[in-house]
């Protein structure tokens, strides 16, 4: 593998337990209040896009400005008070930058958010890249997009790169832009192992299947 790809909500912080939580208990019941959506459905989406997603199946209670306004209420908590960097990342980031590896961070969250993250752990020289949804003219995950985007923006053909997620919608925008993908997390989400290339449940197994076949190939 030529080059490393990482999501950031739910690979390299554990803000998704932190969002799936605020998602089950209040951003679904206010906005379908007479149904209960299964959080998989948004989970790794784009906050502003999961709005029309959930109004294509469901009938809403809350306007469009109402229901992002439940994110961005709660994100500067979140990422600047709640969530830790998984336990390995930093070390493993360090040594993909020493050795010359192109890296990216592929992430549903806006710069607002994400920058917080790099600032708070100190990773911006980590990353050759930031690909987010919020920049992109057309859908974010599930859509191969961002990754074939990320791609080129270091300079590596997709099928050479290997992709970090731990959601059914990332993991298979990274497997529709033809990447090597790793599915991540303990159980891992409904449906995220479904396009996966290979299966971490834990932290110390992320790390060494990176190692394995991005640092070794080097």
């Amino acid at each position: 593998m030529d080059a490393a790809c990482f999501d950031m909500d739910g690979v390299l912080v554990n803000s998704e337990d932190y969002w799936i939580e605020l998602e089950r208990e209040e951003i679904l019941p206010t906005a379908v209040p007479d149904q209960e959506v299964p959080v998989e459905e948004v989970t790794g989406i784009f906050y502003e896009e999961q709005y029309d997603v959930l109004d294509e199946t469901y009938d809403l209670a809350v306007d469009y400005e109402a229901f992002v306004s439940l994110y961005e209420g709660a994100a500067d908590e979140i990422y600047g008070e709640q969530v830790e960097l998984t336990p390995g990342v930093r070390a493993l980031l360090t040594e993909l930058r020493e050795a010359g590896v192109p890296v990216a961070m592929v992430t549903a969250s806006p710069p607002e958010w994400y920058e917080i993250v790099l600032e708070r752990f100190d990773l911006g020289d980590l990353f050759d890249t930031v690909v987010s949804a919020a920049d992109l003219d057309g859908p974010g995950k599930p859509e191969p997009t961002i990754y074939e985007r990320a791609a080129a923006e270091l300079g590596v053909d997709p099928a050479t790169a290997l992709a970090v997620e731990d959601s059914h919608h990332g993991t298979t925008a990274a497997h529709r832009a033809g990447m090597t993908v790793v599915s991540f997390g303990v159980g891992a989400a409904e449906g995220a192992t479904e396009n996966a290339d290979l299966v971490a449940e834990t932290p110390a197994e992320m790390v060494e299947i990176v190692r394995s076949n991005v640092l070794a190939s080097e």
